[in-house]
């Protein structure tokens, strides 16, 4: 696709990452708060490694999940994106997902960057569909996923997770079609 995609919004630089990203990226990674939903907080050697799966992904196919920068305020919130959601549905599925720092929780980033990438991903790469998920209890993400336009789609067993047994292995699972995406978005 050639050079990695940088998107903006109203508030929001959504763009490839640079390694002054890692340290704060690492810290995201290790708040137990903001990694209440999953499996495990992450070490800083596996929030780098993963930073570097996000790159090769963005420099193979020119997007991905971005960094999120807040110009003049934070120059990495998190990060908002698209991102092959297979392993988890065991079928072919891109997955609009985010994680940002608490500090910048409530503020509409996360909605605001979702929006930017699920147009994208109709308007520029004319995917089909774009799916969300994420365990129930996490209350925050799936009203995310509302606000952004995705509707319920059902309960299913996470296809790596179900392997172990683990306790998150079920989540729920929210969709949006090209056709049927509203344009407009509450700022609730």
């Amino acid at each position: 696709m050639g050079e990695p995609v940088t998107l903006r919004t109203e508030r929001l630089v959504l763009r490839p990452w640079r390694d002054t990203d890692l340290a704060p990226f690492a810290a995201l990674n290790a708040d137990p708060q903001v990694m209440e939903h999953f499996p495990s907080t992450l070490t800083p050697i596996q929030s780098d490694a993963l930073v570097e799966q996000f790159r090769a992904r963005m420099e193979e196919q020119g997007w991905g999940l971005w960094a999120v920068e807040v110009p003049g305020v934070v120059d990495l919130a998190g990060f908002v994106g698209l991102n092959p959601g297979d392993g988890a549905l065991g079928r072919p599925c891109i997955e609009v997902g985010w994680r940002l720092a608490k500090a910048w929780w409530g503020r509409g980033y996360a909605p605001e960057g979702a929006v930017a990438a699920v147009r994208f991903a109709f308007d520029e790469l004319a995917l089909e569909e774009v799916v969300s998920f994420t365990v129930p209890e996490n209350l925050r993400s799936r009203r995310v996923m509302e606000k952004i336009g995705l509707t319920f789609a059902g309960r299913f067993e996470h296809a790596r997770l179900a392997l172990e047994r683990h306790p998150m292995r079920f989540h729920v699972l929210y969709r949006a079609e090209r056709d049927h995406w509203p344009v407009s978005v509450t700022d609730e």
